[in-house]
C-alpha cells in the first residue's frame, strides 16, 4: 500500500494533467514551429550548398559558426532584459515593458556595430583558424575564398536580425508567441525560394553559389523584420507596450543598473558559450577539413531535432518566470518539475528518430565518403546524449527564470571552457585519438554538469521574484 502512495506521489510530482500539457504546448509549439522551420530551411540551405561541393559547404559552415556567436550575443543581450519583461508583464506594468524594450534596443545596436567592425577587420583570420589537416593548399584557399564571400554579404542582414530579436522576444515574454512564429515561417519560405533561384541560377538569374545563399538569407531577414514590426504597431490594443514606444529612447538609470547586474552575466554567458562551441569545432578541425564537413552535416540535422528541448526550455523561462513574478513559488516549483520531466521524455523519443536517420542523412551531400562516415557517427553520438542535453537546457532556464544569472554563467559557459574545451583541446593537440573518440569524451564530461544542475534545481535557489 505504501508503495502505491510513493508511486502516485512520484507521478504527481513529475506528470501533469491534460490542462497542464495543453498550456505548455500552447507556448512551446509555436516556438518549435518557428525554430523548426528556420532550422529545416537552413538544413535545405545547407544541403543546397553541400551539393555544389565540399569547399563551398565548409566555407559557409565556418562563417555560420562565427555568426552563431553574434546571434547568441544578441539573444543574451535581450534575455537579460527579458527576465524583467516577463515579470513586469505578470504585474501588468506596460511602462516597465516599454523601458525593457528600449534597453534591448540600445544593447543590440552596440553589439551589432562591434560585430560588423570585428568581421570587416579580421574576417579572413577568423575563417583561417578552421583550415587544417589534409586537403591540398588549393582546397584550403578556395574554402577561405568562399567563406569570405559568404561572410561579407551576411553582414548586411545583421541589422534586420537584431530588430527581429528585440520585437519577437518582447512579444513572447508578453505571451504572444504565434505572431513571431508566422513571421519566421514566411521568412524561411522566402529564403528557400531565393536559395533555389540564386544558388543554382534559375528563372534567368545567374548561378551565384554560396553568394546566392547569403543574399537569400539577407532578403528573408528583412521580410521578417517588416512583418513583425508592422504587426506590433498595427495592433496596439493587443500590445499596449507599443503605444508611445518611441516617444523617448531614454531608459531610467535605476532600471539600467538592475538589468545590467542581472543581464550582463547572461550576455557574457551566451557570448562565452558560443565562443566555446566555436572553439570546440576549431579543436575538432585539427583532424582535418573532412571533420569540418562531417560536423557541419551532423550539426545541421541536430539543430532540427534540438528544437524540441530548446522550445521546452524557452517555455520554462516564460511560464516559471510569470509564476515567480506573480509570487506563486509553490506552483512555480511544481510546474518546473513537470516541465523538466516532460522535456527529457520528449527528447528520448526524438533521439530514437535521430539514430534511425544517422546512416541515411549524410548521403544527401555531394562530399567524400570519409566526411559522410564521420557525419554518421557524430549524429549517432548526439542522439545518445540528447536526453542529457534536454535536462541541462531545462535546468539552465529554471535557474535563469529566477534571475540567478551568475549561477547560470558558471553553470553554462564557465563549464564549457573549463571542462569541455579543455578535454577537446588536450586530446586533439596532445594525443592521436580519433576525432569521434574526442567527441564522445566531451559529451561524457557533461555528466558532471547534470549533477550540478540537479542539485541547484532541487535546492530551489531560483525561487525568487525580482521585480517587486
Amino acid at each position: 500500500m505504501e508503495m502505491t502512495g510513493k508511486k502516485t506521489g512520484f507521478l504527481s510530482r513529475f506528470i501533469g494533467d491534460k490542462k497542464f500539457y495543453k498550456m505548455i504546448l500552447a507556448i512551446a509549439i509555436p516556438i518549435m514551429i518557428q525554430n523548426g522551420i528556420t532550422n529545416f530551411v537552413s538544413l535545405l540551405d545547407n544541403i543546397m550548398i553541400g551539393r555544389i561541393g565540399t569547399e563551398q559547404m565548409s566555407g559557409a559552415a565556418i562563417v555560420n559558426q562565427l555568426i552563431f556567436v553574434y546571434n547568441l550575443c544578441i539573444f543574451g543581450g535581450v534575455s537579460g532584459a527579458g527576465i524583467f519583461t516577463a515579470q513586469y508583464f505578470g504585474q501588468k506594468d506596460h511602462e516597465g515593458v516599454r523601458q525593457t524594450f528600449r534597453y534591448k534596443l540600445w544593447m543590440v545596436l552596440i553589439l551589432t556595430i562591434a560585430t560588423v567592425i570585428l568581421f570587416l577587420s579580421f574576417g579572413g583570420q577568423l575563417i583561417n583558424m578552421y583550415l587544417h589537416g589534409e586537403g591540398s593548399a588549393a582546397d584550403l584557399a578556395s574554402t577561405l575564398l568562399y567563406g569570405k564571400q559568404y561572410l561579407y554579404i551576411m553582414l548586411l542582414g545583421l541589422p534586420a536580425f537584431m530588430m527581429v530579436q528585440v520585437y519577437a522576444s518582447t512579444l513572447r515574454e508578453c505571451g504572444e508567441t504565434v505572431m513571431p512564429m508566422k513571421a519566421g515561417v514566411v521568412a524561411v519560405l522566402v529564403n528557400l525560394v531565393f536559395n533555389y533561384i540564386l544558388i543554382y541560377g534559375k528563372f534567368g538569374f545567374p548561378a551565384l553559389g554560396v553568394q546566392g545563399a547569403a543574399i537569400a538569407t539577407v532578403i528573408s531577414r528583412y521580410v521578417e523584420v517588416i512583418i513583425v514590426v508592422s504587426w506590433t504597431h498595427r495592433h496596439k490594443e493587443e500590445n499596449p507596450f507599443a503605444q508611445g514606444l518611441y516617444s523617448t529612447l531614454k531608459v531610467p538609470l535605476r532600471l539600467t543598473k538592475k538589468i545590467l547586474i542581472k543581464g550582463t552575466p547572461l550576455l557574457l554567458n551566451e557570448a562565452f558559450w558560443a565562443a566555446g562551441m566555436a572553439m570546440l569545432t576549431q579543436c575538432y578541425s585539427i583532424r582535418g577539413l573532412n571533420v569540418v564537413a562531417g560536423l557541419n552535416i551532423s550539426n545541421t540535422i541536430n539543430n532540427v531535432f534540438n528544437i524540441v528541448f530548446i522550445a521546452l526550455g524557452d517555455s520554462v523561462a516564460i511560464v516559471v518566470g510569470q509564476l515567480l513574478g506573480a509570487g506563486d513559488m509553490k506552483k512555480a516549483r511544481d510546474t518546473d518539475n513537470k516541465m523538466i520531466a516532460f522535456s527529457v521524455f520528449c527528447c528520448t523519443g526524438v533521439a530514437l528518430m535521430m539514430l534511425v536517420l544517422a546512416p541515411l542523412f549524410p548521403r544527401l551531400y555531394n562530399t567524400n565518403a570519409q566526411a559522410r562516415e564521420l557525419a554518421k557517427y557524430f549524429i549517432m553520438i548526439a542522439a545518445i546524449f540528447m536526453p542529457q542535453n534536454a535536462f541541462l537546457h531545462a535546468a539552465y532556464f529554471t535557474l535563469r527564470s529566477g534571475g540567478k544569472t551568475i549561477v547560470t554563467f558558471l553553470f553554462d559557459s564557465v563549464f564549457v571552457w573549463c571542462v569541455s574545451v579543455t578535454i577537446a583541446f588536450t586530446l586533439s593537440h596532445f594525443t592521436s585519438l580519433p576525432v569521434v573518440g574526442i567527441f564522445i569524451l566531451v559529451q561524457v564530461g557533461d555528466i558532471v554538469k547534470c549533477i550540478i544542475g540537479f542539485v541547484l534545481v532541487k535546492k530551489g535557489v531560483w525561487l525568487q521574484n525580482i521585480v517587486s
